[in-house]
Parts: C-alpha cells; sequence; structure tokens
C-alpha cells in the first residue's frame, strides 16, 4: 500500500513528464529540423562543464564589492623611478618610507612594483666615492710638454685630491714604470702613503710600477679605459696648469719646465684660490682685514699672474 507521500511524488512526476511530452511535442512542430542540432557528448565533458561553470560562480560571487586601492598616479610612479635611480643602494623598504615621510600614502609592493631593478648589483658613483675618500686618495696622471728643438717631455704629477695640492712632480723625456714608481716612493716617504691612488690604464704604469705602489700599502684604482672624466681632480689641474701658464712659455729643456712650474706650483698653494676649497688655497690663506693697510700688487710666474695683500704703509 502506497504512503501518501508516495501518492504525491508519483502525481509530480507524471505532470512533469507529461510537461517535458508537451514541451517536445510544440517545439518539434515550430523546429522540425531539431533533431539536426542534438549531440551526444560524454561524461567528462558533462563534469568540466559543470566545474566551468563552478568557477564562474565564485568568480562571480567574490567579486569586490567596494572599490580597491586607490590607483598610483603617473607622478608618483615618477617619482619612485627617480628615487631608486638616484640611490642604487635603497630598496623598497627605504623608497617607502620616504614616500610615506612625503605625504604619499603608498604600499611597500607598488613601490616595489614601479622602482627601476638594476641589471647589476647596486654602486655608488665616481663623484660619490671620490667625495667620501678624498681624504685618503691621491690622483696621478701624465701630461706631455713640446720644447723648443720639438721635443717631447712628459711631466708625470701626483695630486692630493682633499686639498688640491701638488704633493710631487717630475720630468722626464722617457718614463719608464721603475721611474714613475719611484716617484711614488720619493713622494711618500715612512707612513704617509694614502689608502688609495687613482689612475688610468696607460702603459707608462708597466709591470714595475704596481710591486712598488703595492710595498706602501697603496691600493689602487683603475678608471675605465678613455673616461679620464673618472680622474676628474687631476685633469683639471693639468687644465689650469695649461691654460694659467704653459700655453704662455716656450720651454727650452727639462731644467726649464721644472724651474717654470715650481714658481707656478708655489703661487698655486699660497695665493691662487680654489671653488673647491669655498675660495680658499690648497696651503690655507687667511683673511686680511682693512686694518693692515693698503693693498698691494706682487708678481707672480715671471708676470704672468699677481697676487694680492695688505701691507702697512
Amino acid at each position: 500500500m502506497a504512503t501518501p507521500f508516495g501518492t504525491i511524488l508519483g502525481s509530480i512526476y507524471g505532470v512533469v513528464a507529461a510537461f517535458i511530452v508537451a514541451f517536445w511535442d510544440v517545439l518539434s512542430g515550430l523546429w522540425p529540423g531539431w533533431r539536426r542540432a542534438l549531440f551526444i557528448v560524454q561524461p567528462e565533458t558533462v563534469i568540466r562543464w559543470h566545474r566551468r561553470g563552478f568557477r564562474y560562480y565564485w568568480k562571480w560571487k567574490s567579486r569586490p564589492i567596494l572599490p580597491g586601492r586607490p590607483r598610483v598616479t603617473p607622478e608618483v610612479q615618477d617619482l619612485i623611478r627617480q628615487m631608486s635611480l638616484a640611490n642604487p643602494l635603497w630598496g623598497a623598504p627605504h623608497i617607502h618610507g620616504e614616500m610615506l615621510k612625503l605625504g604619499i600614502d603608498i604600499s611597500q609592493a607598488s613601490v616595489s612594483k614601479y622602482m627601476v631593478k638594476p641589471d647589476r648589483p647596486p654602486s655608488q658613483s665616481w663623484r660619490t666615492f671620490l667625495v667620501n675618500h678624498a681624504r685618503d686618495t691621491i690622483s696621478i696622471d701624465f701630461f706631455t710638454v713640446p720644447t723648443a728643438s720639438f721635443r717631447v717631455v712628459y711631466v708625470f704629477l701626483i695630486l692630493d685630491n682633499a686639498r688640491r695640492k701638488i704633493l710631487h712632480f717630475n720630468v722626464t723625456e722617457s718614463p719608464t714604470a721603475i721611474w714613475t714608481g719611484q716617484q711614488i716612493v720619493e713622494a711618500f716617504p715612512w707612513d704617509t702613503a694614502p689608502r688609495f691612488l687613482i689612475r688610468d690604464r696607460d702603459g707608462k704604469y708597466g709591470f714595475e710600477f704596481s710591486p712598488r705602489v703595492e710595498a706602501l700599502g697603496i691600493e689602487q684604482v683603475l678608471i675605465s679605459p678613455h673616461s679620464p672624466w673618472q680622474n676628474p681632480y687631476v685633469e683639471r689641474v693639468i687644465g689650469s696648469i695649461r691654460r694659467e701658464c704653459l700655453d704662455h712659455v716656450i720651454v727650452f729643456g727639462e731644467d726649464h719646465l721644472r724651474r717654470i712650474l715650481g714658481e707656478y706650483f708655489r703661487y698655486y698653494h699660497r695665493w691662487r684660490t680654489h671653488r673647491s676649497l669655498e675660495m680658499d688655497t690648497p696651503d690655507g690663506r687667511p683673511v686680511q682685514s682693512r686694518e693692515l693697510g693698503e693693498v698691494i700688487q706682487m708678481p707672480e710666474v715671471g708676470g704672468l699672474h699677481n697676487h694680492y695683500e695688505r701691507q702697512a704703509a
């Protein structure tokens, strides 16, 4: 004997079956070619359709209701790139902290996304290296001077980068590695040698040069090939020597050149002011007040230059 629930369920099934039969009967009348649109699928296809529908459903259900993090403006993106390029030693946390201090609300992940990633390990610039190590660094270089008889004489300079002082110079027609190494030894007796020596890759610094320098405890810093701008201090001094002295004289020989350079360097160290030294001289020049007397003019370097000082009448 069937239960009332079973009777009701059977009636529902009968109604549904009758509806399906009626639906297909009407559809076949309206669409005679419906059989050509039917195709048989495998059970795995039905399962795949179900899983795909499930993903679409949850993607729709998980859509953000509130707007997300504000978009990073192009100005902020440019600022992040600028900071990362100007400060190669900074990472995303450091730049993120700077952005927050500038009142820019941004996440560290966004900073990491827009900062410029270096292709190689970060390195300080040559300018930064020179400024930080100026007190412990010297620069060396050669330059040539033609004589009256059209011979070429080489001048070797050793420059103190901190005060722009010419620590040592010498002149020769035949510079060799042994001769150049001896100049370093003569310039730094006892324990006066600096820590760093900046030079180019000229062949005059041969195999005999490096051992003599290293014996003094000096570390050599070689600039890149054809990059004199990486040794700017000595290059600028050489330019000043030419413009202010050697371009205005004819050199007769080594002894004559030594004398001219000696006179110029005395003027250079004691009287010539430098912008890089806040308008002071390499040896240091005191300020003279008006009470010391009138300003007098004194010739230097054979009259090419003059120095001025106060002297009581």
